[in-house]
């Protein structure tokens, strides 16, 4: 007989699921309850399967999912969900959850995917494959972006920084007062050091490692919503990897005027 809990704030959701799976013959349901009790419930009851609301208004899915995966003998959770609570899908990866469930599966499915996670198998509901996928992806390349800046020196990163706010290298020898000769050999060995990249896969390289976050542009804007975005769009579609895009189009900045006085010295 295998043991199952349900865990969801709603009473309704934990009433249907214990009507769907106390109906068959080889699955006993032996505790259903909110979120705020489930550590302190299931620890009695002592499931083989748990299945655990990713959101709830009390205690987090995800807080409940770390908690029972430290107990001596955890329980297998999987995770309900719903398409408006993709964003938690790797997080609960990572914390161990062994597979995923939409709330509307299939009573069929769902008798099914008890079995499967009593056996020691792992699900992935296709509703929400794509989300799983997309986020394990995103996680690599946040990894791969941030162990390639970590070869950087300091004012290589700050220089990188600012390369991903999109100044031009007069600009960033201003920023941070140096010679355009100077900055010209950082932007260059900063290429270099990330596997001679252009600038703008510089800048989407930086906007990974979390070099953008919380920075703004020469207008006051956050740069992490502006072109890096936009550039980052148009590079994923080839891009199966953070640090080597496919070569992108140099972008083309207009030329640097410099002020010159009557006679054309500088």
């Amino acid at each position: 007989m295998i043991r199952v809990a349900v865990v969801d704030d709603e009473q309704l959701v934990r009433s249907g699921l214990r009507l769907i799976l106390g109906s068959a013959p080889d699955i006993d349901v032996v505790a259903d309850c909110s979120g705020a009790a489930a550590v302190e419930t299931l620890c009695a009851a002592a499931p083989d399967v748990v299945l655990l609301d990713i959101r709830m208004p009390d205690v987090d899915g995800l807080t409940v999912l770390r908690r029972l995966r430290a107990l001596p003998c955890p329980p297998t959770v999987a995770m309900l969900t719903t398409f408006d609570a993709q964003e938690y899908l790797s997080a609960a990866l990572r914390d161990g959850a062994a597979g995923f469930l939409l709330k509307d599966t299939d009573p069929e499915q769902l008798v099914r995917a008890v079995h499967t996670l009593a056996n020691g198998g792992r699900l992935l509901d296709p509703g929400v494959a794509g989300a799983v996928i997309d986020g394990y992806l995103a996680a690599e390349a946040e990894t791969t972006a941030s162990a390639a800046v970590a070869g950087l020196t300091p004012r290589e990163r700050e220089v990188l920084v600012l390369l991903g706010q999109g100044l031009a290298n007069p600009q960033i020898a201003d920023r941070l007062g140096l010679a355009l000769s100077t900055v010209k050999d950082h932007v260059r060995a900063v290429l270099a050091k990330l596997g001679g990249l252009n600038r703008v896969q510089a800048a989407i390289l930086a906007d990974r490692a979390g070099l953008l976050a919380g920075r703004a542009n020469s207008d006051g804007r956050e740069y992490a919503a502006d072109a890096v975005r936009a550039a980052a769009v148009r590079a994923d579609a080839a891009l199966p990897n953070a640090v080597r895009p496919e070569p992108l189009r140099p972008h083309r900045r207009p030329p640097h005027h410099t002020a010159t006085s009557p006679d054309g010295t500088p």
